[in-house]
């Protein structure tokens, strides 16, 4: 607790000099211990500072109230509430922390609120009050909104999916010099970009189709093509469900188009990476059993899962896949991951990770579930939350380039684990989106621009 209070004021220095006033919200467990240390060392070093104290001091563990001691043989004034006449330029909110699991009591409750209100930035420590610390969900009616999060011993998966980001800030890690334990989920950061060897040719990089692109949605199934061929790939196929389709995207002459090219001979799928379902709508079905049986690799999206979800057969089909060891990678928004899983899309995001892990289970492929974090579930032991990404991303045709972009990185690298592929592709995706934000705030980014943004950002 003295290390962990340490370096919360060290942050607090760091993130907020000039502060006239630091106002650390206090709970009933060892987070609130914390911040008593933390306010401690603040008022040592000449800092104005003021704890509201939101328990019963008589209950504290054993370890708060030696720091609550401290705090008040040192002089740091110990209140129940705020002083209204005293506006704060920080708030540390060392309310509730890594153990809170249901909706904070009515004077947490409350306490909440009033940080959220005062205007102040605010720095969590370990997690925002109200948030839980596996799943990002809130706990109650609201959650503390902090601007910056400093996570004690290992980070929490809650501070990078569902509403966490939203809640977290910038999020800092201090291990307090204790070796980290087995996490549930790792952190994805950027990954090696191949080489592309001087004595390489275009079938170094293997080959894409994109199968969907059914009539009114034949853009979805040219932008997942598009993403395909700048990911690297070393040739595109685009096979398009919609009658009478032109068959020449007029700004990508590279791209190859071909009618029905699923019911070319298992070999040829076999040898191919296939991205099935972009705009596929209810056409995409009858591609489905052929591409299901013998594509080497094969990613399914929108249309295609909305397809499995409703058909007993593509679902025995693509479990016999699994069992083939033939690899498969999902990549559900939240809707279609609970029409996977014949439950309400709320239920997913309640527990992204658990709704990963049941879909990964269920299908015996590798699934990107995509949202704010999205999470990478391989079924193995091993999931990945991404770090990068925005509401830049929230804009129709986001998904397909994803989809496609993953092919095109997986045809590159046929061998490569799936899971790590999509990790990957999704970093990437999301890494584009964030320098996008940084040159044009609260604007979409859309997906044919989202392209050229990924080759820049990569």
């Amino acid at each position: 607790m003295a290390l962990a209070g340490m370096s919360v004021a060290r942050l607090a220095l760091a993130s907020a000099p000039h502060a006239a006033l630091v106002q650390v919200w206090a709970g009933p467990g060892n987070n609130g211990g914390d911040g008593l240390v933390a306010a401690r060392e603040l008022h040592r070093i000449g800092k104005r500072v003021q704890v509201c104290l939101i328990a019963d001091a008589s209950r504290l563990p054993a370890d708060a109230a030696r720091a609550l001691q401290d705090a008040q043989r040192a002089g740091v004034p110990i209140l129940s509430g705020p002083n209204p006449a005293q506006a704060p330029g920080l708030v540390i909110d060392a309310l509730l922390g890594l153990g809170a699991s249901r909706a904070p009591a009515e004077a947490l409750a409350m306490a909440i609120d009033h940080i959220n209100q005062s205007g102040a930035a605010v720095l969590a420590v370990d997690i925002p009050s109200g948030l839980h610390p596996d799943t990002g969900s809130v706990l109650g009616r609201a959650a503390v909104q902090a601007q910056t999060t400093l996570s004690l011993l290992t980070l929490k998966a809650g501070c990078f999916t569902h509403q966490g980001r939203a809640h977290a800030g910038v999020v800092w890690l201090d291990t307090l010099e204790v070796a980290p334990p087995v996490g549930m989920a790792w952190l994805s950061s950027a990954p090696a970009q191949p080489a592309r060897g001087h004595s390489a040719h275009k079938g170094s990089f293997g080959e894409v189709a994109v199968v969907g692109g059914a009539t009114g949605m034949v853009g979805a199934a040219w932008l997942a093509a598009s993403a395909a061929l700048a990911a690297g790939a070393g040739r595109v196929t685009c096979s398009l469900l919609a009658a009478g389709a032109a068959s020449v995207h007029p700004g990508r002459p590279e791209l190859m188009s071909r009618t029905q090219w699923w019911q070319e001979p298992p070999a040829v799928l076999a040898a191919t990476t296939v991205a099935c379902g972009c705009g596929g709508g209810a056409d995409v079905q009858r591609a489905m059993p052929p591409l299901l049986t013998h594509a080497g690799r094969l990613v399914l999206d929108a249309d295609a899962l909305n397809a499995l979800a409703g058909d007993t057969g593509l679902q025995t089909l693509l479990r016999q896949r699994g069992a083939r060891g033939l690899p498969t990678v999902l990549t559900p928004h939240p809707l279609e991951a609970a029409r996977l899983l014949a439950c309400t899309t709320a239920n997913v995001q309640h527990n992204r990770l658990a709704a990963a892990k049941a879909l990964s289970a269920r299908w015996g492929a590798t699934v990107l579930l995509k949202g704010s974090g999205t999470v990478i579930e391989s079924n193995n032991g091993v999931s990945w939350i991404n770090s990068t990404g925005n509401a830049a991303l929230a804009t129709a045709g986001s998904g397909d380039v994803l989809a496609g972009w993953l092919a095109g990185m997986w045809a590159q690298q046929p061998l490569s684990s799936p899971s790590a592929v999509a990790a990957a592709a999704a970093w990437q995706h999301g890494r584009a989106a964030d320098l996008f934000a940084e040159q044009l705030p609260n604007r979409p980014l859309r997906a044919a621009d989202l392209i050229e943004a990924m080759l820049h950002a990569v």
